[in-house]
């Protein structure tokens, strides 16, 4: 049976169990870690979320990384490789009961900045947080054992904030040069 998708209410406690595992996964990658961010909705201020903390690392060389799953595995993660997004390792926490996803990049791939200024967009803008948060309720609802649709449900509205979000970054970026 397919794990069922629920989607809940913001918890004050996701930016602690995202703490705890930056201390974990930092005792591990000393040597490769140039950054560990919270990204995904659980870094969202008031954003209903799946209960699984999305953590970005950037590292100075994704190649590295393939040496460290066995550290990985005894701490609980499950190694992905790519996982369908070239130049990523990921990794998985907590088997059926997921609580941790894991998302490496090398330093200077684009897709670091682009979850970074999904994250800021959204903490800037509360009324696309709870649009968002909304779809996800309701995608949670019509799509409960079915993560594809889930996902392919969401997809435009992500790629649309995507676009407001660097619109905004640039925005602000700019202001702040001036």
């Amino acid at each position: 049976m397919p794990r069922k998708i629920e989607v809940i209410a913001p918890q004050d406690k996701w930016s602690k169990c995202f703490e705890q595992e930056k201390s974990l996964l930092e005792t591990i990658l000393t040597q490769q870690i140039v950054s560990i961010e919270h990204i995904g909705s659980t870094a969202i201020k008031n954003s209903s979320a799946k209960p699984v903390i999305d953590i970005l690392m950037v590292v100075k060389a994704i190649q590295e990384i393939d040496s460290y799953n066995l550290a990985f595995e005894k701490i609980g993660y499950t190694c992905l490789g790519e996982n369908g997004i070239s130049e990523r390792r990921f990794f998985t926490k907590g088997g059926d009961n997921r609580s941790h996803h894991l998302h490496v990049f090398q330093e200077g791939n684009t897709e670091i900045k682009r979850h970074l200024v999904f994250r800021d967009f959204m903490n800037h803008h509360p009324e696309q947080t709870e649009a968002y948060s909304q779809l996800k309720i309701n995608l949670a609802e019509k799509f409960p054992y079915d993560i594809e649709s889930y996902v392919a449900g969401k997809d435009a509205f992500i790629k649309e904030i995507d676009q407001k979000a660097k619109i905004w970054y640039n925005r602000t970026a700019s202001e702040e040069k001036n």
